[in-house]
C-alpha cells in the first residue's frame, strides 16, 4: 500500500528533514509539504528539491495566507492523507512569554486540526 503524508510546516527547520525523511520511505507514495506563504523557505522550494532525488514520493509543495483559516486552505493538501505530520510553530521572539508562544502556536495547531478533521478524519 502506498500512503499520502503531509508534513504542515515542512519548510522550516525540523520540517525539512522531516519532509526528506518522509520522501525516502518506501511506504509513501505521496508527500505533500505544506508552510505559510511568508516562510523564509517556501514548501515549493523544498518540494522541488526532494522531487529531483531519485526517491519514490511524489511531492507537491502548498502555501497558505496565514492571514486566512487553514481550513479554507488546505483541501486538495490534506483530502486523502494517511499521516498528518505537524512541526509547524513560531519561535520564540525577544520579550516573547513562553504563554505568548503557547497561545501563538497553540492556533496554528489548531487551525491545522480543523483542516485535519474536514479533509482527512480518517
Amino acid at each position: 500500500m502506498s500512503f499520502k503524508v503531509c508534513v504542515c510546516g515542512g519548510a522550516g527547520g525540523i520540517g525539512q528533514p522531516l519532509s526528506l525523511l518522509m520522501a525516502m520511505d518506501d511506504r509513501v507514495g505521496e508527500l505533500c509539504v505544506q508552510d505559510v506563504d511568508v516562510a523564509m523557505v517556501p514548501a515549493a522550494g523544498v518540494a522541488a528539491d526532494l522531487s529531483h532525488l531519485n526517491l519514490p514520493s511524489k511531492v507537491k509543495g502548498f502555501a497558505i495566507d496565514p492571514k486566512q483559516p487553514a481550513v479554507d486552505q488546505l483541501e486538495e493538501c490534506l483530502t486523502g492523507c494517511h499521516l498528518v505530520l505537524v512541526p509547524a510553530g513560531m519561535p520564540r521572539k525577544p520579550g516573547m512569554t513562553r504563554d505568548d508562544l503557547f497561545n501563538i502556536n497553540a492556533g496554528i495547531a489548531k487551525g491545522i486540526a480543523e483542516a485535519c478533521a474536514k479533509f482527512c478524519p480518517d
